[in-house]
């Protein structure tokens, strides 16, 4: 008789497939698009408005799109003088296609185009290792990008050097000029924001009162006022024969204009940080600046990436406010062409903005994305 009573498996078991419901596609709809009744509710009314919006999107966009012609004969129906018969309706990329220069250069002259797409590949080929977290030589890297790009860059561009011929900033538009008041703002606000942020907490009166000023009135007032009084005011208050670029003006005003709003998003990273923080760094007999330069200020701004970046995208569309100081973006000189006798049709100003908008979405898409990415990075210590 065998008195073998133990009951200790002598080998694993082997490893078996999901359930089909715990796997792949389904998996993800059963999690996201069905976990509860008003989830599969809600999915299924976006399902139905999808399939009565995008059949007539898709047929307007791609399928009766006029991708090419010489005129607006092309986009316009019989009865409007075209060739299209009547009822027609189409997106006109015909008319983006013939002044898509424009939209990107304005009335840069034609034969020094060339300057605007090395400065754009030149900035490019630095902008890419310095967005890359592995890549090496980063503090070489943001050297010449922040410093010696924008001198080359304004060589180029503006010329009068180097046999260069020179072009006036009254010259510039499209996205040549959306391009250059973003950068410009962007690396300007950031820096300045913080300097702004860590000012307005300091624990000296003068400095306090004078950054909490400068905040509370720029953020007082729209940057359409700001653009304005850059443009028109500012030269009233200048000595006679004394005057600033116009474009210069443009410049300073959004890149003030960015730092007060930047200055309040790293305010509320420093006022994140737990006192502990502050008070390890004393207990190690760090100074002010070693304190807040190594220990507070990159985990305050690790906190605000988000915030950081939404300034960005704002300042980014914010541009084409410039229009008002007779300065063409790419929006700016979408809207210019609509009255283009050579393209006036119905359905040129609805292409032309929805080409803009498009492009607009590119960018303020790419720096959302990159900073999910970078936020993933850098959580670190405040992990769900």
């Amino acid at each position: 008789m065998d008195n073998n009573l133990s009951f200790v498996r002598t080998e694993m078991l082997q490893g078996q497939t999901p359930p089909l419901g715990e796997r792949g596609a389904i998996r993800w709809m059963r999690i996201n698009l069905f976990a509860t009744p008003l989830d599969s509710a809600l999915t299924l009314l976006a399902i139905l408005a999808l399939a009565w919006f995008l059949p007539g999107m898709i047929n307007w966009l791609f399928v009766n799109a006029v991708w090419s012609g010489p005129d607006r004969s092309v986009c316009s129906t019989v009865a409007q003088g075209g060739i299209q018969p009547d009822g027609w309706s189409g997106a006109c990329w015909a008319y983006v296609n013939a002044n898509f220069n424009q939209f990107m250069y304005g009335p840069y002259p034609v034969d020094q185009h060339w300057r605007v797409n090395l400065v754009a590949i030149i900035f490019v080929l630095l902008l890419i290792p310095l967005l890359i977290p592995k890549a090496p030589y980063k503090v070489p890297n943001a050297v010449v990008f922040f410093f010696i790009f924008p001198i080359v860059a304004f060589i180029l561009l503006v010329g009068g050097w180097f046999g260069l011929p020179y072009v006036e900033t009254s010259s510039w538009g499209g996205l040549l000029v959306t391009l250059t008041l973003s950068f410009v703002g962007i690396s300007v606000s950031l820096p300045l924001g913080i300097v702004l942020a860590l000012g307005r907490r300091s624990r000296m009166p003068v400095i306090k009162m004078l950054c909490v000023i400068f905040i509370e009135t720029i953020r007082g007032i729209p940057l359409i006022t700001v653009l304005f009084m850059a443009s028109y005011m500012l030269p009233l208050f200048l000595p006679p024969g004394v005057s600033f670029d116009r474009f210069l003006r443009a410049l300073i005003g959004v890149a003030l204009f960015a730092s007060a709003y930047m200055a309040e998003v790293v305010r509320g990273g420093l006022q994140a940080i737990p006192k502990g923080q502050y008070e390890g760094a004393d207990s190690l007999g760090l100074g002010y600046w070693q304190k807040t330069g190594l220990i507070v200020l990159p985990q305050a701004l690790k906190l605000v990436i988000p915030g950081i970046v939404n300034t960005f995208i704002g300042l980014f569309k914010d541009t084409s406010l410039v229009t008002v100081i007779s300065m063409f973006d790419l929006l700016g000189t979408v809207k210019q062409h609509f009255s283009d006798a050579n393209w006036i049709s119905p359905q040129t100003p609805i292409s032309g903005l929805i080409f803009a908008g498009f492009v607009f979405w590119i960018f303020c898409f790419g720096m959302s994305r990159y900073s999910i990415f970078m936020e993933n990075r850098l959580d670190t210590g405040h992990k769900r």
